[in-house]
């Protein structure tokens, strides 16, 4: 029988500027109440991340122990405390993913993770699109990142949301009307560059066919 997977009716997400800031907070906030600690590590450029879930009761009370510890708090850059987190936000945040759906893609990145989550929990709320990935920090330079699909007006809907929402946290976002079927089956596995398949189709131009040897 498959494992089943828990979720957490509430998420908090803390980044700070610093590392050992960031291992300060982890402790605090896991001594201070009964969370899942569900991730926690450094992230570029030298940056923290702590995310935690459980009741909601449980995971504001670790919020407010990882936001208000005295002289390191002035290294927390951002957060979020999500109490009646998206189910959708819940599952990609920890790793799932969805394929996409409807013609148009909606594409967000911010400077933070907790403002991308705090726009994406928004817009999934307010509008039937699909989340299809998260991305959190890493090997994004800090930055986050999320892919929305649906419906054009639905897509274009939660961009707006999301750009509200983020405020000058918002880096880019952009909107694809009609995402190309074959690079749609691309995303549908991931955006990272070292995990993409190549995908030539069959009316790929060569300029000739060349025979390699690399038994130089």
């Amino acid at each position: 029988m498959p494992q089943k997977r828990k979720r957490h009716g509430a998420l908090a997400l803390l980044e700070f500027e610093t590392i050992a800031a960031g291992v300060l907070a982890s402790d605090l906030m896991v001594k201070r109440a009964p969370v899942a600690m569900l991730r926690c590590g450094t992230i570029h450029p030298g940056r923290f991340l702590i995310l935690v879930g459980g009741s909601v009761a449980s995971t504001e009370e670790a919020y407010l122990a990882g936001t208000q510890m005295g002289d390191a708090e002035q290294y927390l850059s951002d957060s979020v405390f999500l109490g009646d987190v998206h189910h959708a936000l819940h599952d990609a945040v920890l790793g799932i993913r969805r394929d996409m759906t409807g013609d148009a893609l909606a594409v967000v990145e911010t400077r933070s993770s907790p403002a991308l989550l705090a726009a994406v929990d928004a817009a999934i709320k307010s509008t039937p699109v699909i989340l299809s990935e998260i991305r959190l920090g890493d090997d994004l330079g800090g930055h986050a990142l999320a892919l929305m699909s649906g419906d054009l007006t639905d897509a274009e809907t939660a961009l707006g949301i999301c750009a509200e929402r983020a405020g000058d946290q918002i880096l880019a976002k952009t909107l694809l009307p009609r995402l190309d079927p074959d690079l749609r089956r691309l995303f549908d596995q991931g955006t990272r560059f070292g995990l993409c398949p190549a995908f030539e189709p069959a009316g790929a131009e060569y300029p000739e066919e060349v025979a390699c040897s690399w038994d130089a």
